[in-house]
């Protein structure tokens, strides 16, 4: 019996041993299977099936092997893979090997990971469009994002890749090829396009990109590229190639305008002469920040920090920038004027990809009238909409300022929405300060623009530092400008601006001899060139101007010393750059060999003219000649000047110049009567019948002006000097 039992279980036994034999057998014969496998056999099914799935032609030319596991190894003699049929170059990919690793397990989630893709001999193909299509996207809809693989690496020896990016005006041909064994061993070579300026660029590095996976060792670069007229020289290392996530690049970028990197990059700056900027630059997520800034624009030194935040719909610039010395010919470019001589020559000329155009803009001669000062350059409208802005600018002196005394200038520039704000805006002048804001909303057409601006504590002999006679002057002055305009260039805001402009003084000294050049008297010339000049006590000084349609026409304007009174009225037009004011002096004391005239200020803004009325002068003239024909001691005593001024009241003169009335004074000119004085501003001191302007009849007429005994009447702008 026991016998009978141990044979079953024997035979049981054995049946198991042949059942696991057979399974390793199987097992065995299959991984030889797969291991001698003619891999190659599949080459055509696998090209049909890949040309499928992903909707354009695939082919593997020559030969075909698989290495098998979680990750699969595809190993291919030649290669062609084709772009979407609106791609301009047919074939994306052409190599002559190639190995493709492919993660199994994602492809049960529908997502393609490449861990690894090696290339031999290249030549790749990459194009984007405006709409989000993008060559490399597999699968029929190419915008879709689950349909562009995740590729973790990207190794290539040496071949060719042309990317093209219409909306981006690019079109880009790069060669490289492994040269070395160094860090940096692939060198490249690039041309075309970009923004549709002309493009170069060379370097070195990694043979091994990183397209999806950061790196744990970033991958180098060192490299130039030029575009137009910028050009950038980078060192450094980047962690991800397709975000360019934990970029750190030391950078040296040069140009021939900053403003030019709004269309290169989509930055807005401002217009500047030739720069060369240095600094270190990162990528955190969508911000990419430039720190230790050192760098010069023109012969302006510039330091700071500046963040661009990409995450937002429109992006946002924000930073603090420095500069210890900022040259005022370097600012030309930033209210639409030319590249100075001194900016262009502080820095070598820019070897970009295309030479440096001539200004093509008729050039006048600095003497000719015809020139216009007030930038007439057109504002960029777009630009303001393009970006946000948060950055404060500090200049901590001014310099080459010539015939403008500036010293210091402050600016917190922010944009949004299309408004651009210069709030607070400081600047050092002549001892004191313009301080203020000026805001300008893109959101019309055209621009409006509002400038707020508080003068405080110029001082006089600082003012005008090319004037001698000044020099030895002093007192403060104050003064307020509020204007509102419409246009798209500062000629054109200021030609169309309302508002008003008021200058004031209290006590000082002025020069004696600048008041006797004033009023013509010979006498008190002589004595006080050789006696040398002396100041006289200023009173009081005042100077208001109601603004509407871009004309200023005077509402007070006096100055008051102890020696002589000076009333004076007329207009000045901002739109046509011409002036007409006439000053009437009325000495306080006697003197002899007076030819007493009103003073006219005529001309246009880049060529002033000023000198007695013509006419009240000869009239006057006339009389000293007859009279000396009659008797030399007759014609002597028609110039003597009996002194009849009279101390103006500075009180209620500095009162109406600063009132708050002005904007009701405004309202109240007919606009009959602003387009009359305009045309009579037509041209540089010339009336509509094309004939020298006269603010005063009377005086051509040889007839004294009111008397200053009353104050009410004195001349003035308005036909009143003080109250409303």
């Amino acid at each position: 019996m026991d016998g009978a039992t141990n044979i079953p279980q024997a035979q049981g036994h054995a049946l198991w041993v042949k059942i696991l034999g057979g399974l390793i057998l199987a097992i065995v014969l299959l991984a030889l299977l797969l291991i001698f496998f003619p891999w190659d056999v599949l080459r055509g099914p696998l090209n049909r099936y890949v040309s499928d799935r992903t909707g354009r032609h695939f082919e593997i030319t020559r030969r075909l092997d698989v290495k098998l596991g979680r990750t699969t190894r595809i190993l291919a003699d030649g290669i062609e893979f084709a772009n979407p049929e609106w791609a301009r170059d047919p074939l994306m990919v052409k190599a002559e090997g190639a190995e493709i690793q492919i993660a199994l397990l994602p492809l049960l989630r529908r997502r393609i990971e490449l861990p690894l893709v090696a290339l031999r001999q290249p030549q790749l193909a990459l194009q984007v469009e405006a709409d989000g299509r993008r060559s490399w996207a597999l699968g029929h809809d190419t915008a879709d994002p689950h349909n562009i693989p995740q590729i973790g690496a990207l190794v290539v020896d040496q071949g060719s890749m042309h990317f093209l990016a219409a909306h981006h005006g690019a079109d880009i041909h790069t060669d490289f090829a492994i040269q070395g064994t160094t860090e940096l061993p692939l060198t490249f070579k690039s041309r075309g396009t970009w923004q549709k300026e002309n493009f170069i660029a060379q370097g070195r590095t990694g043979n091994v990109l990183y397209l999806s996976a950061p790196l744990q060792h970033p991958f180098p670069v060192d490299m130039a590229a030029a575009a137009g007229h910028t050009t950038l020289r980078a060192n450094g290392s980047v962690a991800s190639l397709a975000t360019f996530d934990g970029a750190s690049v030391a950078v040296n970028l040069q140009g021939h305008d900053l403003a030019e990197l709004y269309k290169l990059v989509g930055v807005v700056l401002p217009a500047t002469p030739r720069y060369s900027v240095r600094g270190n630059l990162s990528k955190q997520g969508e911000v990419w920040t430039m720190r230790q800034i050192n760098g010069k624009l023109g012969n302006t030194d510039l330091s700071g920090e500046l963040s661009f935040d990409r995450e937002h719909e429109v992006p946002v610039l924000t930073g603090k920038v420095r500069s210890n010395s900022l040259d005022f010919d370097d600012l030309a470019p930033l209210v639409g004027m030319p590249e100075q001589p001194r900016s262009a020559a502080a820095l070598p000329q820019v070897t970009g990809v295309r030479p440096t155009p001539l200004d093509a803009r008729p050039v006048r001669a600095s003497r000719d009238p015809g020139r216009k000062v007030l930038p007439t350059a057109a504002l960029d409208v777009p630009r303001l909409k393009a970006m946000d802005a948060d950055v404060q600018y500090d200049a901590a002196r001014v310099t080459n300022v010539r015939q403008l005394p500036l010293d210091r200038m402050s600016v917190h520039v922010r944009m949004a929405k299309g408004v651009l704000q210069l709030d607070p805006l400081n600047v050092g002048v002549a001892g004191g300060t313009f301080a203020g804001r000026l805001r300008i909303d893109g959101n019309s057409d055209p621009a409006i623009a509002e400038v707020r601006l508080d003068a405080r504590e110029l001082e006089l002999n600082k003012l005008f530092p090319g004037f001698k006679l000044t020099r030895a002057s002093f007192g403060k002055i104050h003064g307020d400008i509020d204007l509102k305009g419409r246009g798209n260039s500062v000629a054109q805001m200021l030609g169309t601006s309302g508002g008003t402009v008021a200058m004031l003084m209290g006590h000082g000294e002025i020069s004696n001899l600048l008041l006797e050049f004033a009023g013509i008297d010979g006498g008190e010339i002589l004595k006080f060139m050789v006696k040398g000049d002396q100041n006289v006590q200023l009173r009081c000084a005042a100077a208001a101007f109601d603004v509407k349609q871009g004309l200023m026409t005077s509402r007070a304007l006096v100055l008051d010393t102890s020696d002589t009174v000076i009333y004076g009225n007329g207009a000045v037009s901002l739109a046509n750059e011409s002036m007409d004011l006439t000053l009437h002096p009325y000495p306080k004391d006697m003197s002899i060999l007076s030819l007493r005239s009103p003073l006219k200020v005529s001309g246009s803004f880049v060529a002033p003219k000023l000198g007695p009325d013509k006419g009240a002068l000869a009239g006057r003239a006339g009389i000293v000649l007859a009279l000396a024909a009659i008797n030399p001691l007759l014609g002597l005593a028609a110039t003597v000047e009996t002194g009849p001024g009279r101390d103006a009241d500075c009180g209620p003169a500095l009162k109406e110049a600063s009132s708050p009335y002005a904007a009701a004074r405004i309202a109240a000119m007919s606009q009959p009567d602003v387009q009359k004085r305009a045309a009579q501003l037509g041209g540089p001191g010339v009336g509509p019948d094309g004939k020298p302007a006269s603010a005063s009849k009377d005086a051509a007429k040889g007839k004294a002006p009111p008397s200053p005994s009353d104050p009410q009447q004195a001349p003035g702008g308005s036909g009143r000097l003080y109250g409303p």
